[in-house]
């Protein structure tokens, strides 16, 4: 996996092979035992019947830090069928919106059945590894798809890679703007200043890496890899970046850095980043590195 070894110190320094499952129940077994901190996907049902009719079974279905539907497919090694069946089951969630939201309620409760984000289910496959036209289908597909690689090193590790990853393509809304008459030209300068730090704070966040995507929620706007790294939510004279940086991890400077853990707010992270100018944006890069590379 990239070429990155493991090795192990105890009693010397000796490599750690990495290998594959015996079997495939035994990465879905693995995965599903701690799906939100290996993928950031709240467990919702494992082997899930799609009916007599469709005749399929999808191995787990989740809701992801966004409130986002999540479909997990899983091979122990290289099949290049894993991403089409995954595609297969997505058609069919998409046709049963209703059966999924009663089941979120049922497993997760109302308030997360209520949120579900319709506009950007995802697909994960893990896999041991994936083809090269599996690759070149993910950037042609319109799904949000994750192709992860696992490996497994000695009865205690496993590491997980996304090897392609690819936002999907939602259909932009067109939101219609009614000026009040006598509207004050200094509120008109604010909306403008905000509207170009939110520009600079987004071309930052997305050009962290190639794997990165957005989903925009109506109270904020998350920054995933895998998993979410910064949720932006804006307020009438600053931007509010939650990341998932350590606070502890940091040196906390008042009215700029902030440790929000157990304190309620909109998208996740304990590290909430006060941006009111270009300059913030400047002195949080290192920041958003830092959560960037944590998930």
């Amino acid at each position: 996996m990239s070429g990155l070894k493991l090795l192990s110190t105890k009693g010397g320094v000796a490599e750690v092979a990495p290998r594959l499952a015996e079997a495939e129940a035994g990465v879905q077994a693995l995965v599903e035992s701690a799906m939100e901190v290996m993928l950031g996907v709240r467990f919702v049902a494992t082997e899930y019947s799609t009916g007599p009719v469709h005749g399929g079974r999808i191995d787990s279905l989740g809701l992801d830090e966004n409130g986002a539907p999540v479909i997990i497919e899983y091979k122990r090694a290289t099949d290049p069928g894993v991403l089409s069946q995954g595609l297969f089951y997505m058609a069919w969630l998409m046709d049963h919106r209703t059966e999924f939201q009663a089941l979120v309620r049922e497993r997760l409760g109302a308030t997360a059945a209520s949120q579900v984000l319709w506009s950007a289910p995802r697909l994960i496959c893990v896999a041991g590894d994936f083809t090269r036209y599996d690759l070149h289908a993910v950037r042609e597909h319109r799904r949000s798809i994750d192709l992860v690689r696992y490996r497994l090193y000695g009865d205690h590790h496993i590491a997980l890679e996304t090897v392609a990853s690819l936002a999907g393509q939602a259909k932009a809304t067109l939101r219609s703007r009614r000026s009040r008459p006598g509207a004050a030209a200094p509120a008109r300068r604010a909306a403008g200043a905000m509207a170009e730090l939110s520009t600079a704070v987004d071309q930052v966040l997305r050009g962290l890496g190639e794997d990165v995507s957005k989903v925009e929620r109506k109270q904020y706007d998350a920054y995933q890899r895998l998993r979410n790294f910064a949720c932006v939510t804006r307020r009438q004279d600053k931007l509010l970046a939650y990341l998932k940086a350590s606070p502890a991890s940091v040196e906390l400077v008042p009215g700029f850095t902030r440790d929000v853990s157990g304190l309620g707010h909109h998208g996740t992270g304990d590290l909430e980043v006060q941006l009111r100018s270009e300059r913030d944006v400047e002195r949080a890069i290192d920041l958003f590195r830092l959560s960037y590379a944590v998930a």
